[in-house]
């Protein structure tokens, strides 16, 4: 480790989570991180350099006013962005360098350089925490305001349509649902058609962003070759709290070879989990904050800063519900085996399914658009407290009798997974029965455009609920 001044040494802002300096304990079965198996009584060290040769990134202070009149750091609103540059700082290292590189000090290959230089703390770069934060104003969030999971992978599949070098295409799933062919129209088509989507909401501007020479030569206007896919999978497991039953099949995405883990956390407290050991997660933290870095110096990157030491863990129990989980496919056969991989997944009987795989997008979807946000879409979400079987076979979901009415209500389907009322003109008549002794809600629910009201019978009481769409 090089020697680091004083000015330089990280400010710790909080450590809600560090459980002990000891990474993974010895009683708790083998660690997986992101499709890798450890047996920590083993191979302790190898996992540990796995952790270490992940990018860190966390708060920083010091850079330029994001926009030329906004913050010069970003401590206390900025934790999810940053968790969000971790994601697609280790989808980057997959596609350049693949899952089993390992970060040299002494010797940094060119790619990393290049990767890790994208990630700088100026306007210039194409990932900064400035390019981020004005991409956000697209999607309806202020610099300075905080990120949910879904609302940086929407930013992040924008700003990569602009990074020629990587090539990448970057599908974020809709209402819980992940259609194949959808996906495999963006990795076969053209990153001019992503970039000209992202171009309505402000490309960014500069030289290292826009395409060198030799990148444009490289790629034609369209193209059948197959690009690598990130894929994000936004997610709500709970309305306050994360469902019990979704737990060991958060624990399984982690054990996919394609996984880049999940980012979500605490409200307002994002953290970037990247494996598990037992029912702890184990995820980097980024409330650090450290100066900015926003040039090499002597043509090298003082890059100690951007590698944690130790690893943090927390209770699978204690994760806010509202995640999006992250894969990374390399070429066509890599996202084939993940969707065999997956549908096993949710074809297992003891485990209650996430979100759903299918091959063709569903009836009632508008026609498929890359550049289209799912922020863009209206639509209205019901809590409810039992399941109930609808017309469109769809179920609403009842969790206790609360309702939140600035959370997206939610259903799941026949097999449980979540899928969402997009559609803003929706008439959902709900029937009552019994299954197995279990009593199940009467409801009524209509989505009139802006707004909705529901109504809920429920062994005779009768409870009005506004549906808030947003």
């Amino acid at each position: 480790m090089m020697d680091v001044a004083l000015g330089n040494v990280a400010c710790v802002t909080y450590e809600s989570g560090m459980v002990s300096i000891e990474d993974f304990p010895h009683d708790k079965g083998p660690v997986w991180i992101m499709g890798r198996k450890y047996d920590i009584n083993r191979h302790r060290q190898e996992a540990k350099r796995d952790v270490h040769s992940r990018l860190w990134m966390t708060y920083r202070r010091g850079f330029a006013n994001i926009g030329g009149t906004g913050p010069t750091t970003d401590q206390g609103w900025g934790c999810m962005l940053r968790c969000g540059q971790m994601m697609l700082a280790q989808a980057l290292i997959c596609r350049h360098l693949g899952r089993d590189w390992r970060w040299n000090p002494t010797e940094p290959e060119e790619s990393y350089t290049r990767i890790l230089k994208m990630f700088l703390d100026r306007k210039d770069c194409p990932y900064s925490i400035q390019q981020i934060a004005q991409m956000g104003v697209g999607e309806g969030k202020s610099v300075g305001m905080w990120f949910g999971p879904n609302t940086v992978a929407q930013v992040l599949r924008k700003l990569v349509a602009f990074d020629s070098w990587s090539n990448m295409a970057v599908h974020v799933a809709l209402d819980n649902t992940v259609v194949q062919e959808d996906i495999r129209k963006v990795c076969c088509g053209s990153r001019e058609t992503q970039c000209g989507h992202a171009s309505s909401t402000q490309p960014p501007s500069n030289k290292s962003v826009h395409e060198t020479k030799s990148d444009a030569r490289a790629e034609s206007a369209f193209t059948r070759a197959w690009r690598p896919v990130l894929i994000f999978i936004p997610l709500r497991l709970g309305l306050n709290e994360i469902n019990a039953v979704y737990v060991k099949r958060l624990k399984r995405c982690f054990t996919l070879r394609q996984s880049l883990g999940v980012i979500g956390g605490k409200p307002n407290h994002a953290h970037y989990f990247i494996g598990f050991v037992g029912d702890e997660l184990i995820y980097l933290d980024p409330h650090t904050t450290q100066p900015a870095l926003t040039t090499d110096k002597w043509g090298f990157l003082q890059d100690e800063g951007y590698h944690c030491d130790h690893a943090c863990r927390m209770n699978i129990h204690n994760l806010d519900p509202s995640i999006a989980l992250g894969y990374y496919c390399h070429d066509e056969a890599d996202f084939e085996a993940w969707c065999k991989d997956i549908q096993q997944v949710i074809k297992e009987q003891d485990l209650s399914p996430m979100f759903e795989l299918t091959e063709e997008r569903p009836s009632h979807w508008p026609p498929f658009d890359p550049g289209q946000s799912s922020m863009e879409t209206s639509f209205g979400v019901l809590y409810t407290t039992a399941g109930v079987k609808a017309r469109d076979k769809s179920v609403l979901h009842v969790s206790s009798k609360q309702w939140n009415s600035t959370s997206r209500a939610t259903g799941t389907n026949d097999r449980g997974s979540c899928c969402t009322y997009h559609n803003a003109r929706i008439l959902t008549d709900v029937y009552q029965h019994r299954h197995e002794g279990s009593l199940h809600t009467v409801a009524s629910v209509s989505l009139m455009d802006k707004s909705s009201r529901s109504r809920i019978d429920h062994e005779n009481s009768f409870i009005n609920l506004l549906v808030t769409c947003w």
